[in-house]
C-alpha cells in the first residue's frame, strides 16, 4: 500500500506517513478495552458502526516514537461512532505527554471541557483536543459512565482555541490557553445504541457458580484446576483481558498464555495448595478466605486500583505521586505477615526447611540484580510465585495469603503474560519514555508581536544527530537538517493575540531525541524560555 500524503494544516511540513493510526508512546488504552464483549457489541447509530475508538481518534499519526507530539491527517468523514468499555477511567498515560508548558504524567489524559461560550447555558457544548482519550472524555462530558461503559459519537472539529479545565464525574481534565489544529465535541442530537458491557452479570455469574463449588466439593484436585481455569478465563477474556484487535486474536492469545499457566499452576499445586487443603473440610471458611482473596487478587485492575504503583522501577517511583509512601506500607506490611507465617512454621518444625528454599530466592534476585545491562522487573506472577511456598500451612490467615497470591499470578499471566523479570533499559522506558539525551543548544530568539526567528547551534554529528525538530504547540511544524540551508526559522504567528509553545529536539533521522521544556511566546511579543530556553530573547 503506498504511503498515506499528511501535511501540516499550515504547510510547514509535509512528509510521508504511515496509512493507519499509530500512538507507539501511550499505555495501552484500556485494560478493560478489548473483552470478549467488546466485540459483539458495536454502535449502532446515525452515522454508522463503532470501530472501538477507545484511546485518541484515528485522525492523529505519530510523527516520531520519541517525541511526544501529533500531526493532523485529513478526515475521511466529519462523524465517528464509538463504543467505551467499563472502568476507562482508571487508565494513565504512563510518559510524559506535552500540553503546553505542561508535562502531563499518571493521571487520565482529556484535554478540554466545557466551552467558555456555553459556560452557564442550559445546553453546554463540550470541546477536547483531538488527542485527548475519547472514553476518558465521554466519561468527562456525562455521554457514557465508568461504570457501566456506553456508546456516542463525536463531531470532529477544526482549530480551536482555549481548552477549559473542570473536575467532572471524576476526572480532572487539562487546561491548554493555545490554539489546537483539530478538537472534538459530541453529539447529542443522534441516535446511538448498543449493548452495555456485561462483565457485572459475567462477575456475578462466575462468583456463584466457584462458590457452590468451594462449598459442595471436598478434593482439592477437582476445586483448585476448576476455579483456577474459570478464573483465568474470566480474566483474559472479560474482567481485564489483554490488548488485541478482534475476537480471534483475543482468544488466540488467552489460549496460549493458558498452557505454560496451567502447567506452573500444577507444580504450585502440587507443592502448596494441596498440601494446605488436604484433609481441609472447613468449606466455608475455605470459600469466604480462599476464593474471596482468589477474586481480590484476579479483579486486582479493580481491587488495588487506588495503590499508586504500576512499576516497580526507580524512575515510575519517583515520577508517581504518593508511589514511595506506598511501597513503604506495603514492605512492611509483607514483612509482618511473613513474621506470621515464619512462627507458625517454626511450630510445625518446617522453619529450617523454608529458610533454606527462601535463601536459595534471595540469592537467584541478588544475582539478578547485579547483571550489569539488564533491570529487574517483579512482576504480578514473579511475586506470586515468591510468596506461594510460605503459604502451604493450614491456618486462617494462609487460606487468605494463599487466595490472593493464586489470583495475583492469574491476572498477571492472563493479562500480560509471561514477560521476563530481566528487561533491558529500552523495553522499561518504553517507545515515549525519556532518553536523556542532549537538548539542542538555541543561540539566538528575536521575537516580535507578528513572528519569532530562531537560531539554533548545529546539531552533535559525532553523536548521531543531523536535525532538529521543532513543536508549535504540541504540533511539529519544523523539521530542519544539515545541509538544507542557515540554522535558522521564522515563525508567523498562527492565533493573533494568543500564546504559543516552542520545543526543540535533535534529530537522528527521522526519530526524534527528548525535548525542550517549552517557552512560551506571549500575546505582547515577550518570550519567557523556562528552565532551557531562558535567557534568550
Amino acid at each position: 500500500m503506498a504511503p498515506l500524503k499528511t501535511s501540516d494544516p499550515q504547510g510547514d511540513v509535509e512528509r510521508d506517513a504511515p496509512p493507519q493510526w499509530e500512538r507507539e508512546g501511550d499505555p495501552e488504552p484500556s485494560t478493560d478495552n478489548n473483552s470478549i464483549l467488546d466485540f459483539r457489541s458495536r454502535a449502532s447509530s446515525d452515522v454508522g458502526d463503532s470501530n472501538g475508538v477507545y484511546g485518541p481518534l484515528p485522525v492523529w499519526l505519530k510523527e516520531s516514537s520519541k517525541s511526544f507530539h501529533w500531526r493532523c491527517r485529513p478526515f475521511d468523514n466529519a462523524y465517528q461512532a464509538f463504543r467505551c468499555p467499563a472502568n476507562c477511567k482508571s487508565v494513565h498515560v504512563t510518559t510524559p505527554h506535552a500540553v503546553g508548558g505542561k508535562d502531563i504524567n499518571w493521571r487520565p489524559f482529556v484535554v478540554g471541557g466545557p466551552t467558555e461560550e456555553t459556560a452557564g447555558h442550559s445546553t453546554i457544548q463540550y470541546t477536547y483536543r483531538a488527542d485527548s482519550f475519547v472514553c476518558q472524555a465521554a466519561i468527562h462530558a456525562g455521554v457514557v459512565s465508568n461504570e457501566k461503559g456506553g456508546c456516542g459519537v463525536v463531531a470532529l472539529t477544526g482549530t480551536h482555541t482555549n481548552f477549559t479545565s473542570t473536575r467532572q464525574n471524576g476526572i480532572q481534565s487539562i487546561s491548554f490557553d493555545a490554539s489546537f489544529p483539530k478538537s472534538f465535541t459530541f453529539l447529542s442530537n443522534i441516535s446511538s445504541s448498543c449493548i452495555k458491557d456485561l462483565r457485572w452479570p459475567l462477575l456475578a455469574v462466575t462468583v456463584i457458580f466457584t462458590t457452590l463449588l468451594s462449598l459442595c466439593t471436598a478434593s482439592p484436585l477437582v476445586f483448585f484446576p476448576t476455579v483456577f481455569t474459570m478464573l483465568f478465563f474470566h480474566v483474559g477474556l472479560v474482567s481485564d483481558p489483554p490488548t488485541s484487535n478482534d475476537y480471534a486474536s483475543l482468544s488466540s492469545i488467552i489460549i496460549g498464555r493458558f498452557l505454560p499457566a496451567a502447567f506452573v499452576a500444577a507444580v504450585f499445586y502440587r507443592y502448596t495448595v494441596k498440601l494446605q487443603q488436604q484433609d481441609l473440610n472447613a468449606y466455608i471458611e475455605r470459600t469466604i478466605l480462599w476464593l474471596g482473596g482468589a477474586w481480590v487478587g484476579s479483579l486486582n485492575n479493580y481491587t488495588f486500583d487506588f495503590i499508586p504503583i504500576q512499576r516497580l522501577t526507580p524512575a515510575d517511583l519517583r515520577a508517581q505521586p504518593g508511589a514511595r509512601l506506598a511501597l513503604v506500607i506495603i514492605v512492611v506490611s509483607l514483612f509482618m505477615i511473613a513474621l506470621g507465617q515464619v512462627w507458625y512454621l517454626r511450630l510445625e518444625g518446617r522453619l529450617p526447611k523454608y529458610l533454606g528454599i527462601y535463601a536459595i530466592f534471595i540469592a537467584f534476585l541478588i544475582v539478578c540484580v547485579i547483571i550489569p545491562p539488564l533491570n529487574l522487573r517483579i512482576h504480578h506472577y514473579f511475586l506470586a510465585l515468591l510468596l506461594l511456598p510460605g503459604t502451604r500451612i493450614q491456618t486462617r490467615p494462609s487460606l487468605l495469603y494463599q487466595g490472593i497470591l493464586v489470583g495475583l499470578f492469574i491476572n498477571g499471566a492472563a493479562r500480560w503474560g509471561f514477560d521476563s523479570i530481566l528487561q533491558t533499559t529500552s523495553e522499561l522506558r518504553g517507545p515515549d519514555g525519556p532518553l536523556h539525551s542532549p537538548l539542542p543548544n538555541i543561540i539566538s530568539i528575536v521575537p516580535t508581536i507578528s513572528n519569532i526567528t530562531f537560531e539554533w547551534a548545529l546539531p552533535p554529528l559525532k553523536k548521531g544527530y543531523d536535525g532538529i525538530s521543532v513543536l508549535v504547540n504540541d504540533v511539529e511544524r519544523w523539521r530542519w537538517y544539515i545541509g538544507e540551508g542557515q540554522p535558522q526559522k521564522t515563525f508567523e504567528r498562527r492565533d493573533q493575540g494568543g500564546v504559543e509553545y516552542f520545543r526543540f529536539a535533535y534529530m537522528r533521522g527521522s526519530g526524534a531525541a527528548d525535548f525542550t521544556e517549552a517557552g512560551i511566546w506571549n500575546s505582547s511579543g515577550g518570550w519567557n524560555g523556562g528552565k532551557d530556553l531562558g535567557g534568550l530573547g
